[in-house]
């Protein structure tokens, strides 16, 4: 081993050893809990990888019993990791975001990870039952080629989940028409985490493409073994590590208005104004509807609208303009001649040019799905 070679190894393990260090620190932290053990998580999943690749360098799994553990112990987890991703970020521009069960299903594919552990199980368990012959050559075969060919999945989780990530983000600002709801920071902090991320991506695509073709795979690890992604992911988790604890430790985070003093004229007149722009002239059925396009209609200025909608009204923008719409679809869907249109095409008629969004609009206002109200509606009549 060379210098070179010895100091790249030197900064793994520094970064494992500071990413074991800040997943404590985020793990007993009490402001911010489920947003910090969601990033605690996230840099402890990177650090074990880099543990993994050091404790194989270094020999450390030389001895038989340590061999066997980590035989049996999976370090390299990266199909959490994109689903974490998603949710740390939603925990951080969202008070009310809670983790549940209906999301535990994004966790299943775990399983792809500890295929190599459970196959050692089933040859361990082989071997005492007497129903597997003694020959671990061939279950070790298929655990290497697995590895090789386990990173395709592991790529395609990651990036799904940050391009789920990106929209997330995108229709975050368009919530809140670019004020970001008080939320700055935290916005530009996860929205500089996908970027950096996406482009970590880039990197591993490019390794990863030779690396799966067999009569390359031996020549990409003996030209530049694993360096080229395991420094940069050391790097991140500096980074991860010393800036997301900063933004983690800030005041929880909340729903922040901008305060805006308004006479009592004024409050009533604008709510005059946006009662007539619904229901008279309806603007919600322009699918691009938007705080600029309501304040140019009724002529009164977006910080106006936007404080009265909140501190008076107590509803977002969307949330505003979509009761108007789902209470368009309501009453569409009960007219005969509505029985033949699906109900996406109801929904766009009605204002919405997204059915993902219809569909979770609908359900947060009413309690119902869009066709669990059809039926009911069918029923009554």
């Amino acid at each position: 081993m060379n210098f070179f070679t010895g100091f790249l190894r030197t900064i793994i393990l520094l970064g494992t050893v500071q990413g074991f260090i800040v997943s404590c620190m985020l793990f007993f932290s009490k402001k911010n809990r489920q947003s910090n053990i969601l990033l605690g998580l996230i840099i402890l999943l990177m650090s074990l990888a880099c543990f993994n690749l050091y404790a194989d360098y270094s020999n450390w799994f030389g001895s038989d019993i340590l061999r066997f553990i980590g035989q049996l112990v999976p370090l390299v987890i990266i199909m959490p990791l994109g689903p974490l991703i998603y949710f740390y970020i939603q925990s951080s521009l969202d008070a009310n975001f809670k983790f549940t069960k209906k999301q535990r299903h994004h966790f299943y594919p775990v399983i792809i990870d500890v295929v190599p552990q459970l196959v050692v199980i089933i040859y361990i368990i082989g071997l005492l039952t007497n129903t597997i012959r003694n020959n671990p050559k061939p279950w070790g075969n298929f655990i290497d080629t697995y590895n090789v060919y386990a990173d395709i999945p592991r790529w395609i989780s990651v990036t799904t989940y940050l391009w789920l990530s990106s929209k997330y983000l995108s229709a975050f600002r368009k919530k809140y028409n670019g004020s970001l709801n008080g939320l700055t920071n935290n916005f530009k902090w996860t929205l500089q985490l996908v970027r950096v991320f996406f482009g970590f991506q880039i990197l591993w695509l490019l390794y990863l493409v030779p690396y799966v073709i067999p009569r390359y795979t031996n020549v990409m690890l003996d030209t530049f073994d694993w360096y080229p992604l395991y420094i940069p992911l050391v790097v991140m988790i500096y980074w991860l590590g010393i800036k997301g604890y900063i933004i983690t430790q800030q005041p929880s985070t909340k729903k922040i208005s901008v305060s805006v003093s308004l006479t009592a004229e004024a409050i009533k007149e604008t709510i005059s104004l946006l009662n007539t722009a619904m229901e008279k002239d309806r603007v919600y059925l322009n699918p691009n509807c938007s705080l600029s396009v309501l304040s140019e209609h009724i002529n009164v200025s977006q910080k106006t609208i936007s404080a009265v909608l909140n501190q008076h009204l107590h509803k977002s923008f969307n949330e505003f303009i979509n009761e108007y719409r789902v209470q368009a679809f309501k009453e569409k869907i009960q007219k005969p001649e509505m029985e033949h249109f699906t109900i996406a095409g109801v929904a766009f008629e009605c204002g919405f040019n997204s059915q993902a969004t219809f569909q979770r609009t609908f359900k947060q206002i009413t309690g119902l799905s869009p066709s669990e109200f059809r039926d009911t509606v069918t029923q009554t009549h």
